[in-house]
């Protein structure tokens, strides 16, 4: 049954990006639902890298073009998120299974259901698509309420499910993705650079993988300590311990056989081709604020990678959320502070920072 929301406030509080550094508090108008819309209030909003490239005025590089910024403002930023709902447009109760008072998240892209891609089952890579929180028809959740198109890929998430915890489904599930890239198999010894949220994430991923060795990688020690909780059976501080060295004599001289780099520093990319076996598994996820160059001679004829990329979390929220609710990830450590929308100068300065922040949610 359809719930248009019209008991609903004419007016909410959400931050509206103008552009690089110049975030603001303001009052805006609250959306009405359409027919297969959702409407929820949001109950949480995650802290993501992607948001502090978008807020420093990071350039994003598609091929050999360098665009601008990373997002068009105006625009109200925001992907990792969870809320409840509180409007249903017509027929979006059946064809999400949600109803009035259902918590509920919407995976970071909507797409837009016809192009090469989306018609090929690929929508994360569709052509056309939005970007909750990045693109100005898809504005995201640092508001009180929040509005998933028609497009949208909508999931109920389970009542018994920490607000803290149910705004991590966007980072876990990219985490996931990236872990499946890894074509990880038996006995792999795995290296996963990087231990921020979501790096943190892929260690807990793989270790369902059961590899022969996780090993994790990341400049600070607090870090290296929650990858243990993940599931690593080894970490190391690049700085304090020639890794590359370290990984070809612990594999007998031929290097790890799946490496993931997730730290967003170009060096890692090199670090990482100088690691990996002959034949191994290069995945790269993180989104660069400057291209990384490097020696392509080693990628062909001296180890024959296999190079994937890895994009978002397709068809990886269901798993996300049963890793939630089955506490095989300790989100409580990873998940840091928790602070009022009005303190988002406050939390945008903590994640520029990120000396003792891992993962920053607001509450709206």
């Amino acid at each position: 049954m359809a719930s248009t929301g019209s008991d609903l406030p004419d007016i909410m509080k959400a931050v509206v990006c103008h552009g690089a550094e110049d975030y603001r508090l303001e009052e805006v108008t609250v959306p009405r639902v359409g027919p297969g819309e959702v409407m929820v209030k949001v109950l949480g909003v995650g802290l993501c890298a992607s948001d502090m490239k978008c807020y420093t005025g990071a350039p994003l590089f598609w091929g050999s073009e360098e665009h601008t910024g990373y997002c068009q403002p105006p625009v109200i930023p925001g992907h990792e998120f969870v809320g409840r709902v509180v409007a249903l447009g017509d027929g979006a109760a059946e064809k999400y299974g949600l109803a009035i008072g259902d918590l509920a998240i919407s995976e970071q892209i909507v797409a837009c259901g016809h192009c090469r891609f989306c018609q090929r089952g690929q929508y994360w890579m569709c052509q056309f698509g939005d970007v909750y929180g990045f693109r100005q028809n898809a504005f995201g959740a640092m508001a009180e309420y929040m509005k998933f198109p028609t497009q949208a890929r909508n999931h109920k998430v389970p009542e018994n499910l920490p607000i803290e915890q149910a705004v991590f489904i966007e980072p876990l599930s990219c985490s996931i993705h990236a872990v499946q890239r890894g074509e990880i198999e038996f006995g792999d010894t795995v290296v996963i650079a990087g231990c921020g949220p979501l790096g943190l994430g892929m260690v807990a991923a793989a270790r369902l993988k059961n590899p022969g060795c996780l090993i994790a990688l990341d400049l600070r020690d607090a870090r290296l300590e929650i990858a243990r909780h993940c599931g690593a059976d080894l970490t190391l501080n690049p700085a304090k311990v020639d890794v590359v060295e370290e990984i070809r004599r612990m594999t007998d001289g031929y290097g790890c056989d799946v490496y993931i780099e997730a730290t967003g520093a170009p060096q890692s990319v090199s670090q990482g081709l100088q690691m990996i076996r002959k034949l191994g598994t290069f995945v790269e996820f993180s989104v660069m604020s400057k291209p990384a160059a490097v020696d392509w001679t080693i990628i062909g004829d001296e180890k024959e990678l296999t190079i994937h990329g890895s994009h978002l979390g397709p068809y990886c929220y269901p798993l996300a959320i049963d890793m939630l609710v089955k506490e095989q990830i300790p989100v409580g450590e990873i998940v840091t502070h928790q602070l009022p929308l009005t303190e988002f100068e406050r939390a945008i300065e903590l994640a520029v920072s990120g000396e003792d922040a891992i993962k920053i949610m607001l509450i709206p």
